[in-house]
């Protein structure tokens, strides 16, 4: 999964490194690090901070298919992913 940060917009509040922290990191108090390459087991929590942040800041290449997957996967089709 492909995301960026636009880091003009960012204002550091944090909420992505709080709810994807294995993908975002604060550097400091107002500096972003990320992966922009984050794994594809990462894409339900990415999505998390992409609604979570509030100044939209974070841009996810195909974000939809966390919505559409986990509504019409169909039982069995090893997604890979579990709310634990």
């Amino acid at each position: 999964m492909r995301l960026v940060v636009d880091l003009n917009r960012c204002q550091g509040y944090a909420q992505c490194a709080f709810l994807a922290p294995d993908v975002f990191a604060m550097h400091g108090d107002e500096g972003l690090l990320y992966d922009p390459q984050a794994e594809e087991a990462q894409r339900e929590r990415v999505a998390q901070a992409a609604a979570a942040c509030p100044v939209q800041a974070i841009l996810v290449d195909d974000l939809d298919r966390v919505a559409t997957s986990s509504a019409t996967a169909p039982s069995g089709a090893g997604g890979g992913t579990s709310d634990g």
